[in-house]
């Protein structure tokens, strides 16, 4: 395959693509295992978040404060030096970059379905106490299924934050997209220039982010919760 790219653009203009689309597949990975685990825990960030109870809404919503406040750069470090030197103990940089996306992306997930559920109406929860349906029963029957629809258009939008959000795990060791293209940017080897190496990579980003952003926008009209009035520009 790398032959292919050579003989295609040539030297070193075929070796830098080739190892760019080759980084781009950890870029997806890393992507996934941040919204696949951020998901998970972030479904139980919103029940917390939900539940009839003081104690555990406000443990919900200060997990939900803290990691939203935190920069992702500070996790990234965190997690990929500040840790590992603390306790004397090497961390895998898969697993550093891993924790660090999951739970920034968990604390945004959480409260995008937080909010998908407080935005039905209180008569859902009325209706179906009236009912007799204890609260899971009413989250798992009658909430969820009508939360689904609302949420899934900003969840999906919420993935390209993430994949974004990948660029900066270089910092700590990571080799994706961002990382190679930084290496080749700064080698002194013609044809590697930052104005030809930083264009392609945000094309790379760009090829990955845009059917997203499109796939967000088509299901807020499918399935109707796009906004019917634009915002007034103040």
């Amino acid at each position: 395959m790398k032959g292919l790219f050579v003989a295609a653009f040539g030297e070193p203009e075929g070796v830098v693509l080739f190892q760019l689309i080759v980084a781009t597949q950890f870029t997806i990975y890393l992507s996934l295992i941040a919204f696949i685990g951020g998901g998970v825990v972030a479904a139980g960030i919103t029940i917390l978040r939900i539940i009839p109870s003081k104690p555990t809404k406000f443990a919900a919503q200060s997990y939900i404060w803290f990691f939203q406040s935190a920069p992702l750069l500070m996790l990234l470090f965190l997690f990929g030096l500040g840790i590992p030197r603390l306790i004397g103990f090497d961390v895998n940089i898969w697993v550093a970059a891993s924790l660090a996306l999951t739970l920034y992306s968990s604390a945004y997930l959480a409260e995008v379905w937080r909010g998908a559920i407080q935005s039905l109406p209180d008569g859902q929860w009325e209706g179906a106490e009236a009912l007799g349906l204890k609260f899971f029963q009413t989250l798992r029957l009658v909430i969820l299924p009508q939360a689904l629809r609302v949420s899934l258009a900003p969840t999906v939008g919420f993935m390209v934050q993430i994949i974004k959000g990948t660029s900066l795990a270089y910092i700590i060791g990571f080799s994706d997209l961002m990382s190679i293209g930084k290496r080749w940017a700064n080698a002194p080897v013609e044809g590697t220039e930052p104005f030809i190496i930083y264009p392609l990579m945000a094309l790379i980003y760009f090829a990955l982010c845009f059917p997203l952003s499109r796939l967000a926008i088509r299901l807020e009209k499918k399935l109707g919760t796009a906004p019917k009035i634009p915002p007034v520009a103040i």
